[in-house]
């Protein structure tokens, strides 16, 4: 895990942005945050470290270019910053690579796209402190292609286990109108947070078939669905609305009768869903305040937004 860590923030460190920001509320105030612990005084730092999730990294990636563009260094925002630029670093990885790191100390933020375990939080101690940007579901989706598309928009979690575990490999035995073409199963690669997240939603005691093909990142799952008019995968909530942002490529199934949609997100009526949030556990600096207030404010509303998910905040 360390070497993969260590690889990660040297990739980070080549990505890196300067940016800065104003001081804000403290973390209790904020919205979207669950604190045990206010920031401290602690000592200005003119770099942050953010590791872990790849569904967060483009939305802390983008705030992180704009939030450069707009002050450039940390006087521009409070004449007691200094003047130096400030680097954020936002490293893709995976939500356990997130969690491990901002427990070990090599990044400040942890990235996680899934709810926090509670080793997790008592390893962070009494300064956890959690940062729900977002809220996302898991959508079982196919390729608009797919003729399971004309037959039904409906899968009881049932069957969507048995495809994913492998127990029905050909499309024929989910419906016997259908071709008997091998099913094409697609999920996240075991250190991602949607992989836990549907386990424990859908598959219970069932492993995932061991002929799943397993994704770097949201994006490419569900970019592999797309292309694949024989596949099936757990696509975010986020990921399949970009996908279908110029038209539509992937055709999302209801779970047990209910659709994946804001409002059955918000609610929980739809069930396969998941927070996306950074953590910490230490006192933020007064540069962390600033930025981490920018990801609370309109701007970060509208990139939420914009990379598909929904808001777990007031603009």
């Amino acid at each position: 895990m360390k070497k993969v860590l260590t690889a990660l923030l040297a990739t980070a460190m080549l990505l890196s942005l300067t940016a800065c920001g104003s001081p804000a509320p403290s973390a209790s105030s904020a919205p979207g945050v669950s604190a045990s612990s206010a920031p401290g005084d602690t000592a200005f730092e003119s770099s942050i470290l953010f590791c872990g999730s790849t569904s967060l990294y483009p939305i802390i990636s983008s705030l992180a270019s704009s939030f450069t563009d707009e002050y450039v260094t940390w006087d521009k925002v409070d004449a007691t910053f200094p003047g130096d630029n400030i680097s954020i670093y936002v490293a893709p990885g995976g939500s356990g690579v997130g969690a491990s790191a901002v427990i070990d100390g090599t990044c400040d933020f942890g990235m996680i796209a899934r709810s926090i375990k509670d080793s997790e939080k008592e390893a962070l101690g009494a300064g956890y402190t959690e940062y729900v940007v977002a809220k996302d579901a898991l959508t079982v989706s196919v390729n608009t292609q797919n003729p399971l598309c004309g037959l039904t928009d409906d899968l009881s979690t049932d069957t969507i286990r048995q495809i994913f575990s492998g127990e029905l490999s050909t499309w024929n035995e989910v419906d016997a109108s259908l071709p008997s073409e091998t099913i094409n199963v697609y999920i996240r690669d075991l250190s991602g947070g949607a992989y836990e997240v549907f386990q424990k939603a859908i598959m219970g005691d069932s492993e995932v078939t061991a002929s799943a093909t397993q994704s770097a990142s949201m994006t490419e799952l569900a970019t592999n669905i797309a292309n694949d008019p024989w596949g099936i995968g757990y696509a975010g909530f986020g990921a399949y609305n970009k996908a279908n942002q110029n038209s539509q490529v992937l055709f999302a199934m209801k779970v047990d009768g209910v659709e994946a949609n804001e409002d059955t997100i918000i609610s929980g009526d739809y069930t396969v869903q998941r927070p996306i949030m950074f953590v910490t556990g230490k006192a933020l600096t007064p540069s962390q305040q600033a930025f981490v207030d920018y990801v609370f404010s309109d701007a970060g509303y509208k990139v939420v937004e914009d990379n598909g998910y929904i808001p777990a905040f007031t603009a």
